[in-house]
């Protein structure tokens, strides 16, 4: 892929497990190095694989490939963001891609969303402007789902929570410090990602986003 990308006139891509992101690590890692268009997608994203077992349960594999320099991951959380994030990897041609897509194991859905999403920033899905949220959950893939009902039952306890959907951490972070205060909110927050930790902390807490 990497030498088709180099050779021009094509934009390359591949697919595979997310699990199996360690086999392809260091062509990822040399993609990004080059500055390269290349497109890896990679499903089977959830850790709750059913009969494959814990060999194709990813769990490290996200924070990992967000870990690597110049590299865009993409986590949507359904098939408005799968086709945004699609519109995203045909974007910049000096920074290589990953998309990370549910697979045929993962049962969780997101319902229909209140507001419409674009690709580039992390949106609200669940928020009423005239109101102060009292908490706000970031959540990325099948997670939003769980994110959405988190905050119904939330509600129903008197609790008001904003939802933000964060499909590309990558692309959220170079936007300017006011929209992601914005977004982010100045209550506590709460990631939801079934995944090691990584780099979540800057994002959480219950700062106004002094370390986003």
């Amino acid at each position: 892929m990497n030498g088709i990308a180099l050779h021009g006139g094509f934009i390359p891509y591949g697919g595979t497990f997310l699990t199996f992101a360690d086999y392809s690590r260091p062509a990822i890692r040399l993609a990004a190095l080059m500055g390269i268009r290349v497109i890896h997608v990679m499903t089977h994203d959830s850790i709750g694989l059913g009969e494959d077992g814990p060999t194709h349960q990813p769990v490290e594999h996200l924070a990992s490939l967000r870990a690597i320099p110049n590299l865009l991951v993409f986590r949507p959380a359904d098939a408005l963001e799968t086709a945004e994030a699609g519109i995203a990897r045909c974007g910049p041609k000096r920074r290589p891609r990953s998309c990370v897509c549910r697979g045929r194991h993962c049962r969780r859905s997101v319902t229909a969303r209140p507001r419409s999403i674009r690709w580039r920033w992390a949106p609200m899905l669940s928020s009423n402007p005239l109101v102060r949220e009292n908490v706000t959950l970031i959540a990325t893939g099948s997670e939003v789902s769980i994110a959405l009902q988190a905050a119904k039952l939330l509600g129903e306890q008197g609790v008001r929570a904003a939802v933000v959907s964060a499909p590309c951490l990558e692309l959220f972070r170079q936007q300017s410090r006011e929209y992601r205060q914005k977004v982010l909110g100045r209550g506590p927050r709460v990631g939801i990602e079934a995944a090691v930790e990584g780099g979540w902390p800057r994002w959480l807490g219950t700062t106004a986003s002094s370390s986003a």
